[in-house]
């Protein structure tokens, strides 16, 4: 077992209309006027909002608004949050949304207290000092930025998708109420599922030192992600596993599944950030596409590794004289529950045809000009990324 810290300090209000409270746990902050950061106008049509905005006058909390934020959120919008926060004297930002909005939200707060473009800190030329509390109402599970220190920005030029991860940047507070996610789309359900999943498979693949009780979390988790959501396939609406879903969401990457081992690989979501950041692919969907080949790619490094998590995950027979083989089928299972889910498992399936130019171009993006390696389950240069950008076709 490692070393390792863990730290949680959001406060989490969860079930049945939990989002009237938001008033009163914005003034537990002492904060007078909030910025109210939202994504698409579904957030007014649900009358969402203006729950919100009446919580918020009932705790005597002043506010504004700002909608508009789009998956892979933008730099634009950040720079028009910051704006708007320094000309209203904006004290906290709470998020209405998922991931996105979070980030978004992360990122104007991050701004507002450091003094430097807040672009410098997602390129790490500068350290943050600090962020504007951030509180959280979610829609969506997938990102578990609510309980994270993860905020992951795109640059529109250059199409550049970067993080900044402090403990600085966790949420104050997240309101989860499972309810609200009953309007989103399947493949907007099913790519948050499969973000869940590659939040607790990142930490899961080590070749170091784990701890059993950190692996059977891990284990429980995924199995709990993967019969949710095909539950959630026939029954969209059952309010069970929309629960289940969202409080996994939030355990996969609060910090509770990396607890003992070496940190996590994150090899497959940095070769995603490039392909979402020059395609716009949904995140999750993007994942999917990647991982098979990633996993091809890598599995010898420590096909024991692979193959406990077949056997225990994906529940496929142990073949106990081939180990390797009970690896494969592991990550042949884990696609097909992708495929049976409407995930793709290849770039062509999630709709890209990717020329051998572009594949070169992500890669000398994610290895940041060929300056640098991924992953530590398995270490990647960029030829090896081109690789397998090359099989993931």
């Amino acid at each position: 077992m490692e070393n390792f810290q863990y730290f949680t300090p959001t406060k989490v209000l969860f079930g049945k209309g939990t989002q009237v409270q938001v008033g009163e746990l914005v003034k537990e902050q002492n904060c007078k006027k909030v910025l109210v950061h939202y994504g698409s106008n579904s957030a007014v049509k649900s009358g969402l909002l203006d729950r919100v905005f009446r919580s918020l006058e009932k705790a005597g909390i002043g506010y504004v608004s700002l909608g508009g934020v789009v998956p892979n959120p933008r730099l634009s919008k950040v720079y028009e949050g910051i704006e708007i926060c320094k000309k209203e004297g904006v004290d906290f930002i709470l998020a209405v949304g998922g991931g996105s909005v979070i980030d978004s939200s992360k990122a104007i707060g991050y701004g507002m207290v450091n003094h430097c473009d807040v672009w410098d800190l997602f390129e790490g030329k500068q350290f943050p000092v600090g962020c504007l509390p951030v509180g959280v109402i979610l829609t969506i599970a997938a990102a578990g930025s609510e309980m994270s220190n993860s905020c992951v920005i795109t640059k529109e030029e250059g199409l550049l998708k970067r993080a900044c991860n402090t403990d600085y940047g966790r949420c104050k507070f997240a309101v989860m109420d499972p309810e609200l996610t009953y309007s989103l789309p399947q493949y907007q359900t099913q790519s948050g599922c499969t973000d869940i999943l590659m939040h607790t498979m990142e930490r899961y693949f080590s070749t170091g030192k784990t701890m059993e009780l950190t692996d059977s979390i891990s284990e429980a988790l995924m199995r709990t992600v993967i019969y949710n959501a095909k539950l959630l396939m026939k029954e969209p609406q059952n309010y069970d596993a929309r629960a289940e879903i969202m409080w996994a969401g939030s355990l996969s990457h609060n910090g509770l599944t990396g607890c003992g081992t070496t940190g996590g690989d994150w090899s497959p979501h940095q070769l995603e950030h490039e392909l979402s950041g020059m395609f716009d692919v949904t995140h999750g969907a993007g994942l999917a596409a990647l991982w098979g080949s990633w996993a091809r790619y890598v599995y010898r490094t420590s096909p024991g590794r692979f193959a406990k998590f077949g056997v225990n995950v994906m529940g496929i027979a142990n073949h106990f004289d081939d180990t390797e083989k009970t690896a494969l089928e592991g990550i042949e299972a884990l696609e097909h529950f992708y495929r049976s889910t409407g995930m793709p498992t290849s770039l062509s399936e999630l709709g890209i045809k990717v020329t051998d130019e572009q594949i070169h171009t992500l890669a000398f993006k994610c290895s940041f000009q060929n300056t640098r390696t991924i992953g530590r389950f398995q270490v990647l240069n960029m030829e090896d990324m081109e690789k397998i950008y090359t099989m993931a076709r």
